[in-house]
């Protein structure tokens, strides 16, 4: 029986030999759709297609029709905010719904195709992120509004946890889509929802993708926090639900503090950093300044693609900031093309993790965004995508978000190598993203015979 180590327990000096070989990874990763099934046999509740629900929205919030520079001011709803203790308990039952993405429309159809004849992702994500706000949407319940008053609410979208990705290759361009999901955790001020995309075929669905969406509520002007209805379970089953998005908030926090950005990497990763350094110095060589590029082998600054765009007011809120939605749709799509070419062929996405709204995107700035290959692992490609506001007026330059986006190629991809101390800490900020977004484990081999086993 083989014999196996965990990463944690080797030596500096076992690091140093296993870090040079290609290594198999082991899934340990399952996907789980019970809980959107079992509310779609509970509640099965339809608000329409997305095209209906996007005027479902704009009439809830009384946002008028045509773009104008200098908003329609919503200062008159503030007064109508409610308090913490006006907001009564809400299930998860209370927000499940359903809406269908018509493909067997062909002038629709053509929208979310792309040249392959399979679907485009950017266009999908960006109709959940629509489908995530109408979410937040059926939570909110005030029981003292007054009759035809707008929402006094506005709805940002945070983060995206992770969306993952299956049947890619399967789903059938002409046939209907559905988006089901619900709010699975509410704060004070923020909403997690939980959203599924499903495709049926032959009598039976077909199982796209699962992701999770953390949205905040603020007030009608955008100035400000704004309470939400709390989450109490209805049943067993909820609370579960319940439990796991406690548990995957606490992760969140965790995480942030451990990043590889506010805390040094860990030892055996700097073990990792420090054979990454050998392996790309000349051995007969004192000058650390000179370097050397292995066979198959990239470095990280030729591995990039970045584009400038600008934002219109078709793409907008009402507050004349760029939809999150159509940020993703466009990360997406420029994340595929370096993926693509690095790898000199058509890799399938697989995950889209920790994707953080930090500041909005106005319509009057260019957005310039930049996605890097930042880590490489057998047939796998690891993202990061930066995406900025460029104030040509100022020439200040913001970042607005990044996005980690894991795709799988067909074949053996070259490796992606830092070239500075910086891109080692993408590397391996890439690394733990890789290994986190696809519920990798990365078990090795006790010794070098078993090794080369495996690898064959």
């Amino acid at each position: 029986m083989q014999r196996i180590l965990r990463l944690r327990s080797l030596s500096p000096a076992r690091w140093l030999y296993l870090s040079r070989q290609r290594l198999p990874l082991v899934r340990n990763a399952v996907r789980h759709y019970q809980m959107g099934e079992f509310l779609k046999e509970a509640r099965d509740h339809y608000s329409g297609t997305m095209a209906e629900v996007v005027e479902k929205i704009r009439k809830r919030t009384d946002v008028e029709i045509g773009y104008h520079v200098v908003p329609k001011s919503r200062e008159h709803l503030l007064k109508h905010q409610p308090k913490p203790e006006q907001l009564p308990p809400r299930s998860m039952q209370d927000s499940y719904t359903t809406v269908k993405l018509p493909l067997s429309a062909e002038l629709i159809s053509e929208r979310y195709i792309n040249h392959m004849g399979r679907i485009r992702i950017g266009r999908l994500m960006e109709d959940m992120d629509m489908f995530a706000v109408w979410l937040c949407h059926r939570h909110i319940k005030m029981p003292d509004l007054p009759a035809g008053v707008g929402m006094p609410y506005t709805f940002v979208t945070l983060l995206v946890d992770r969306v993952d990705f299956s049947n890619i290759e399967l789903i059938q361009v002409n046939k209907d889509i559905e988006i089901s999901g619900f709010v699975s955790f509410a704060g004070r001020t923020s909403m997690e929802i939980t959203i599924y995309v499903r495709q049926l075929l032959d009598d039976q669905y077909l199982n796209v993708t699962k992701a999770t969406f953390l949205m905040v509520a603020r007030n009608a002007t955008n100035t400000g926090p704004a309470p939400v209805n709390p989450i109490k379970p209805a049943n067993e089953m909820e609370q579960r639900c319940f439990d796991e998005a406690l548990q995957r908030q606490n992760h969140r926090k965790s995480a942030n503090a451990e990043s590889v950005f506010i805390s040094q990497p860990l030892e055996h990763e700097q073990a990792l950093l420090y054979s990454l350094l050998q392996r790309t110095t000349p051995p007969d060589s004192f000058d650390l300044n000179k370097r050397i590029l292995p066979h198959n082998c990239h470095w990280m600054a030729d591995c990039q693609r970045s584009t400038v765009m600008n934002s219109f007011p078709e793409n907008r809120n009402a507050q004349n900031t760029i939809f999150g939605g159509y940020l993703m749709r466009q990360a997406v799509e420029l994340a595929f093309i370096m993926a693509s070419i690095h790898v000199g062929g058509r890799p399938l996405l697989k995950c889209i993790s920790d994707i953080s709204f930090m500041r909005p995107v106005k319509v009057n700035v260019f957005l310039q965004m930049t996605a890097y290959v930042v880590y490489t692992a057998h047939d796998y490609v690891q993202l990061m995508l930066v995406a900025q506001n460029v104030d040509a007026k100022s020439g200040e330059v913001t970042t607005t978000n990044t996005f980690y986006l894991t795709y799988k190629a067909e074949n053996i991809v070259d490796e992606v190598l830092p070239g500075s101390y910086r891109e080692m800490l993408w590397y391996i900020h890439g690394r733990r993203k890789f290994i986190s977004a696809l519920g990798l484990n990365l078990e090795l081999p006790a010794d070098k015979s078993e090794l080369e086993s495996a690898a064959k």
